[in-house]
């Protein structure tokens, strides 16, 4: 595109970040993502036609925080590739501080947290100030192309998709009100899944996300976007899916010329990049609304087909933080108050963990009073995250899990971690893992994961090992 006098967002992209891209890192490799390499190598191109003076790019990589996003606040923005064998490939750049106060004013205004990570913040929280590949990889190409604004560059959050998009909002703002001509890109790969053997897995399910995602971007159709089934999304093991929210909200209310660039995925994820052209204003185009509509549609689908167990310990945890009395029994739980077991509630925001609280033998008269007692545990006492607020309450998803007896096995082929949890003893200390979680693909990672809840050296293989199912209820 052509420069003009225009200020604000004047184009954006969608970069993936394998650092296999970086000839000095990939050697021969690179070639086998080529299509990938010659696509961000146009992006950098056109970014550079459309002479911004600061660059933001929002990377999944930087330091993640549940409930806040995370801008780097050093001066000067430095980072190398050493932890990809190539740490004399390093790049540098000045910081747009007078942008990041007006990210940060925006973000205030919306009600939403931002944490500025400088030297002594960094230190504090326990992560980094440097710039992490996911900036760096898409820096690379704009520094090849000879792009030498300002930068900024910032995480994403693990929030509802429509404060994601109300943060991009936020960005326009911020970018019109710097007087500044700005260029955004959304730093993210696409479904790690893709082949057996890839990174996170295999998931035949995988493709159709990527194909969502590149049908979306082709048509710049931010509804398209949005409604893609957040099962698929978390099938896909994906990093670029939050940006991408990010970015489509920053472009929000206006007509978007998008571009494809290329799309491969030749080591089991998906590469996409993309180039996006905004122009003139269109109501139409404004998705914020139904967005918040569609949330409120999601809660209440989910809610009406809740099994009555679920629907019992997400009342409890409600009736308990907002001080209300005890919800009464549901009478499709009639059944379960005669019956003794073992019981996990699992407490889920926005598809991460947010609490999991359980008894491996049953500690009270039923398994309804254990479901009662769990849930309450799950939301307020979890020693890993804090306590949860009355105002999380609709993003959370319950599950409950109703063990079955455990029985002792000699070894890991006795183990399926699709089927069976597991539990790992050795002396006094135990350790508990439930089956056909997220991520857990062979019986060594599960039983090494119980190991490390338990406190059990990885090393240690003088262990007592059983296994249990479960009856699982969403």
């Amino acid at each position: 595109m052509e420069a003009t006098n225009e200020v604000g967002i004047v184009t954006a992209g969608v970069s993936p970040h394998p650092p296999i891209i970086i000839p000095e890192v990939g050697g021969a490799e690179v070639e086998r993502a080529a299509s990938t390499r010659q696509a961000m190598q146009e992006l950098a191109r056109r970014v550079k036609a459309a002479e911004p003076e600061t660059v933001i790019i929002i990377s999944p990589h930087a330091p993640v925080f549940r409930d806040a996003t995370a801008i780097l606040g050093q001066p000067r923005l430095e980072g190398d590739f050493s932890a990809f064998g190539a740490g004399r490939v390093r790049l540098a750049r000045e910081n747009d501080l007078e942008l990041v106060e007006l990210l940060e004013k925006e973000a205030d205004r919306l009600g939403q947290l931002t944490v500025r990570l400088d030297r002594g913040t960094a230190a504090r929280y326990g992560t980094t100030d440097g710039l992490d590949h996911g900036v760096l990889v898409p820096l690379y190409y704009l520094n090849e192309q000879g792009v030498r604004s300002k930068l900024v560059a910032m995480a994403m959050a693990f929030q509802p998709l429509e404060e994601l998009y109300a943060f991009g909002q936020g960005i326009a703002r911020a970018a019109r009100a710097s007087g500044k001509r700005v260029a955004l890109i959304a730093s993210g790969d696409l479904s790690h899944r893709l082949l057996p053997g890839a990174p996170a897995g295999y998931d035949p399910e995988a493709k159709r996300f990527d194909q969502a995602v590149e049908a979306a971007l082709k048509k710049g159709d931010v509804d398209d976007l949005l409604g893609i089934d957040p099962d698929l999304v978390e099938r896909a093991g994906e990093c670029g899916y939050r940006p991408l929210v990010i970015l489509f909200g920053a472009l929000d209310g206006r007509r978007v010329r998008s571009e494809v660039l290329s799309y491969e995925g030749p080591f089991g994820v998906g590469y996409l990049v993309a180039s996006l052209d905004p122009g003139d204003e269109d109501a139409a185009r404004s998705a914020g609304k139904r967005l918040v509509e569609r949330r409120a549609a999601r809660l209440n689908e989910r809610r009406s087909k809740q099994h009555p167990l679920v629907r019992l310990a997400r009342e409890t945890l409600e009736a308990h933080l907002l001080g209300r009395p005890k919800p009464d029994l549901p009478d499709e739980v009639g059944p379960w108050t005669n019956r003794r077991a073992g019981v996990f509630v699992t407490l889920k925001k926005h598809g991460q963990l947010r609490g999991c609280i359980g008894t491996i033998e049953p500690t009270t008269a039923s398994v309804v009073q254990e479901i009662r007692q769990n849930a309450i545990s799950a939301g307020r006492h979890d020693p890993r995250f804090p306590p949860v607020e009355p105002s999380e309450l609709d993003d959370l998803d319950y599950s409950v899990d109703i063990l079955g007896p455990a029985e002792p096995i000699s070894g890991l082929d006795q183990l399926d971690p699709e089927r069976y949890g597991v539990i790992v003893q050795k002396g006094g200390r135990s350790g508990l893992l439930l089956p056909h979680l997220e991520g857990i693909h062979s019986a060594e990672e599960q039983v090494a994961i119980a190991k490390q809840k338990a406190g059990i050296s990885p090393h240690e293989k003088d262990v007592r090992l059983f296994r249990f199912e479960v009856e699982r209820f969403h």
